[in-house]
């Protein structure tokens, strides 16, 4: 299983919009590197949720629940989108400060590609970034 971390701007399509849809499709990604790693992921990858610009934090955890397929918001064929379920909203979320003055996240790329919208997060950092953001693991 691969892990991964998109980004969105809350204001366009939030954490909140994805449980309340049971299901989203993330499209209208405009970058290669990140729709390199759209055509990565595989069906039940665990995909860590991040508001990008409003709050600045992982908020929940999404499952892969359809593979890349043609984004049907354009005609370009290069474009994939994949379709990703909420899994789980975290206690609290774990915000970028958080994130940057934690020295076991020192090498996430959250951090080192601060602009791209899909990355692949390594299993340590998914599994740390899970025990900050709840109750139990703290």
């Amino acid at each position: 299983m691969n892990h991964w971390l998109v980004k969105s701007e809350p204001f366009v399509y939030s954490y909140d919009d994805l449980q309340r849809d049971g299901r989203g499709t993330w499209d209208g990604v405009r970058n290669y590197q990140a729709r390199n790693n759209l055509q990565a992921m595989r069906l039940n990858d665990l995909v860590l949720f991040y508001h990008s610009n409003e709050g600045l934090a992982v908020v929940g955890v999404a499952q892969v629940m359809k593979e890349a397929y043609p984004d049907p918001t354009t005609d370009d064929a290069r474009w994939v989108v994949v379709d990703l379920a909420p899994v789980l909203r975290l206690d609290r979320p774990v915000t970028l400060a958080q994130i940057k003055t934690d020295n076991r996240l020192n090498e996430i790329a959250l951090i080192k590609q601060s602009r791209l919208s899909v990355m692949p997060i390594k299993p340590q950092e998914f599994d740390l970034i899970l025990s900050l953001g709840t109750h139990e693991n703290n």
